[in-house]
């Protein structure tokens, strides 16, 4: 039985519904994403390809599972209607309206008042999330302590041919030499930025996209997100949006809602780092001819920048 047939039948059964129209969502690279009409409201579903393991990104149910934990909650995530366990797994959630746009790098570009205050009210929202005990979630596993993350990323850097990734030596050693305490884990998304955010206006209304969720340390989710902040971290790549809130603001509006958190700057170059890494593997890919894609050869103005401004934070 195709999955459209599946979904019909299951929606049919469970909410007295019928499909009117099955549509596939380009971009993404966690399973399958599928836009849903029916005679009542529409719905977008998530699959795991066929043929594919149900590990990692494409494990659709770990996504369900944290996001049906979310929902009497005060964070705003999308509301799951039917999951269906049989391979290749799937569930439906509810279509939100909105847009998800992170104004440093996606087109169409946002208006820049309007990217502004979503990214104070992203800021703001984030510590909802990291309020929640990760013990509340079936299937969170043990956290990563700062000196497990920096392991990870020094093994993706380590992977990335030096000259591609010029300066990242230094910056790992810079981050090795103060890796912080852990402190308490929370709830984290894994890739919290307004890319991942569905805004109706000003106001988040879905985070979406919960792959990589996890236990984890909130100022690791943090960092990540002030890279965002910036574009001149995206030269060639991205845009300078004027008037977006700066690290310093953003943090302060973080912290208005949640705990004081320690040794930030070290978490920013964390951030910076793990972009770079990220960015350096994509150009190897396109370079070894494993993944064509030439808008690539973009990256290493990028790249560089990254390096240097996570260098400086440390360096002084």
């Amino acid at each position: 039985m195709t999955l459209e047939q599946r979904v019909r039948d299951r929606l049919r059964a469970e909410l007295n519904i019928e499909v009117t129209g099955f549509e596939s969502l380009p971009g993404g690279h966690s399973g399958l994403t599928y836009r849903v009409a029916t005679t009542g409201p529409e719905f977008v579903v998530k699959a795991v390809p066929e043929g594919r393991k149900p590990v990692g990104r494409h494990d659709m149910l770990r996504q369900a599972r944290v996001m049906r934990a979310l929902a009497d909650t005060d964070v705003p995530v999308p509301r799951i209607v039917a999951v269906d366990e049989a391979e290749p797994a799937w569930f439906a959630m509810e279509f939100v309206s909105g847009d998800s746009l992170e104004p440093v790098l996606d087109d169409p570009a946002v208006e820049p008042t309007l990217a502004a205050a979503r990214m104070r009210r992203a800021a703001e929202v984030l510590p909802r999330l990291h309020a929640i005990d990760p013990g509340s979630v079936p299937g969170a596993e043990a956290a990563l302590t700062p000196a497990d993350e920096l392991a990870r990323w020094a093994r993706t850097l380590g992977a990335v041919p030096p000259e591609l990734v010029a300066g990242g030596d230094r910056l790992l050693g810079l981050l090795g030499r103060r890796i912080p305490e852990p402190v308490p884990p929370t709830l984290v998304h894994g890739d919290y930025r307004l890319g991942n955010i569905i805004a109706d206006g000003t106001e988040p209304v879905a985070l979406i996209d919960w792959e990589i969720w996890s236990a984890g340390d909130p100022r690791v989710e943090l960092g990540w997100f002030l890279v965002f902040a910036d574009g001149t971290n995206f030269p060639e790549v991205g845009r300078t949006v004027p008037g977006l809130p700066d690290p310093a603001e953003l943090v302060d509006r973080y912290r208005a809602g949640g705990p004081e958190l320690s040794d930030l700057p070290w978490f920013d170059a964390l951030g910076r780092l793990k972009m770079a890494a990220i960015m350096g593997h994509n150009l190897r890919r396109h370079r070894e001819g494993r993944h064509h894609d030439p808008d690539q050869e973009k990256l290493p103005a990028t790249i560089n920048r990254l390096i240097e401004t996570g260098t400086a934070l440390l360096a002084g």
